[in-house]
């Protein structure tokens, strides 16, 4: 069973936080908050993303690369390929 799948629940509720983060920056716009308001809540939703990215990678990590139950160094280095793929793809 894949990290993701095991942790489903709780990676489903962040995003579904993140989702009402989404939704309250939507109404502060639709309804012309000031900027400091919408700056908040553009900073809140980075945060949330942010945070729900590094749990998914800190998963990856310790399941696809540093796992002692990995005796393959070609599937080691498949789960850092898949890695290096994403993190650099997050951070363009």
């Amino acid at each position: 069973m894949g990290h993701t799948v095991r942790d489903k629940i709780k990676l489903l509720a962040r995003v579904r936080r993140i989702r009402g983060q989404v939704e309250a920056l939507e109404r502060a716009l639709e309804t012309e908050k000031g900027c400091n308001e919408v700056l908040q809540q553009i900073a809140a939703v980075r945060g949330a993303m942010n945070g729900l990215m590094t749990e998914v990678i800190e998963d990856h990590v310790r399941t696809h690369v540093a796992s002692p139950s990995i005796t393959s160094n070609a599937e080691r280095a498949r789960g850092a390929e898949e890695l290096i793929e994403v993190v650099r793809s997050y951070l363009k």
